[in-house]
């Protein structure tokens, strides 16, 4: 759908104002956002018009914690070994079903490597790169862990180590670096030292790049709270102290609540016993308080807030990034702000200054919703039409 397209008296919200602006006509001509006006301001000239009575149109959507190559449910582990191609052709099925939910940018922060050792996120970031149907795609490749972690990571012993593997990701050919900062089991303490992650920050930066830490325990977040990590992924234990470091050193949190959600879900769906036995719902619900807390804490501290949802490398499913938002606001978030956890912060985390937003000039990728997600998140489930780059996908 190229030239020129008006979208005609329809609602907007940005993600930066906590008020909805109604009565709006929004011009694409050429792929891109030309311009926004009142309606009484604006002339459809030859543009094919669309009626976006009734809808809201919002920022296309940036899934800024994702796994394509997984399909996510309650085996979510045991599929990471599943074969290549397989895991390939479920990443075709999740970017559709992103692009269809307005979930045009995914910030894939781990997948399996595939017998030559590289992540098989690499090739599929190639392969759905020109598809009209698929989100850009920004990858991290494959996790790098302590020894002992989980079998499909990259294993090392000490900051050396650490930093080696994250150089030798970026030689791979990965837009980013995922380090993780959780110990094997269910320890509390992080098995890499504040001058170990320093190491590897240090060698990430210095190649121009970024490089965010899994951790949801405390001390790990505190770890790479302190040594600068451009992220930390989850941050389910953050207190003040930790939330105060993040924002000294510009790090930015990655929350994906509805992980927890999918959890509690499981207690009646799954007869894996962590999930109905009564030991497991009182430590999911202990976790859920202290992920709420955490939200709160970065909150106060003014710590940047993106949304992930954690799709495949964790429970939740590909395109549900709208549960996020609804958590977030639940936590705490003021609808707008958690908007732009879904949207323009995600965007500022992969570094491209467009995503996520709605200016004039901007590729025109943007969402109509049924409703308002300014005082119903819940309208951002209700996904009516969706534009990439001008193109109508969905």
């Amino acid at each position: 759908m190229r030239g020129r397209v008006l979208i005609r008296d329809a609602c907007l919200a940005d993600g930066h104002s906590p008020a909805l602006q109604v009565g709006v006509n929004l011009m694409i001509e050429n792929g891109r956002i030309a311009w926004v006006r009142p309606n009484d301001e604006a002339d459809a000239g030859d543009a094919e018009t669309i009626d976006g009575g009734g809808a809201t149109i919002v920022p296309a959507f940036v899934d800024a914690h994702s796994h394509l190559t997984l399909p996510g449910g309650s085996h979510w582990i045991e599929r990471g070994s599943d074969p290549p191609e397989q895991l390939r052709e479920v990443a075709r099925r999740n970017a559709v079903r992103l692009a269809q939910a307005g979930i045009l940018w995914a910030r894939d922060v781990g997948s399996p490597a595939g017998p030559d050792g590289r992540a098989i996120s690499l090739d599929v970031r190639a392969e759905l790169a020109n598809r009209a149907d698929a989100p850009y795609i920004r990858v991290a490749g494959t996790w790098i862990a302590t020894d002992g972690y989980l079998p499909m990571t990259v294993a090392v012993k000490d900051g050396d180590e650490l930093a080696a593997a994250a150089v030798a990701q970026l030689d791979s050919g990965t837009d980013f670096v995922k380090i993780m900062l959780d110990p094997p089991g269910r320890g509390d303490r992080c098995p890499f030292t504040v001058d170990d992650v320093r190491k590897a920050v240090e060698a990430v930066h210095q190649r121009g790049h970024k490089i965010t830490a899994h951790a949801t325990i405390l001390d790990g977040a505190r770890v790479g709270a302190e040594a600068g990590v451009d992220s930390i992924e989850h941050g389910m234990e953050l207190d003040d102290a930790i939330a105060t470091t993040m924002r000294a050193n510009n790090v930015a949190l990655v929350s994906t609540l509805s992980v927890l959600a999918s959890w509690a879900t499981f207690e009646r769906t799954t007869r894996i016993e962590r999930f109905p036995s009564e030991e497991g719902r009182h430590r999911l619900a202990a976790r859920r308080e202290g992920a709420f807390a955490a939200i709160k804490a970065a909150r106060r501290a003014g710590v940047r807030i993106a949304a992930g949802s954690d799709f495949g490398g964790g429970s939740v499913r590909a395109g549900h990034l709208a549960w996020e938002v609804e958590l977030l606001v639940e936590a705490g978030l003021e609808p707008h702000e958690a908007l732009a956890a879904a949207s323009w912060r995600g965007g500022e985390l992969l570094g491209v200054e467009h995503a996520g937003r709605l200016r004039p000039g901007d590729p025109a990728d943007l969402v109509l919703v049924h409703g308002d997600p300014l005082s119903d998140p819940r309208s951002l489930w209700r996904v009516w039409a969706v534009f990439k780059a001008g193109e109508r996908v969905a």
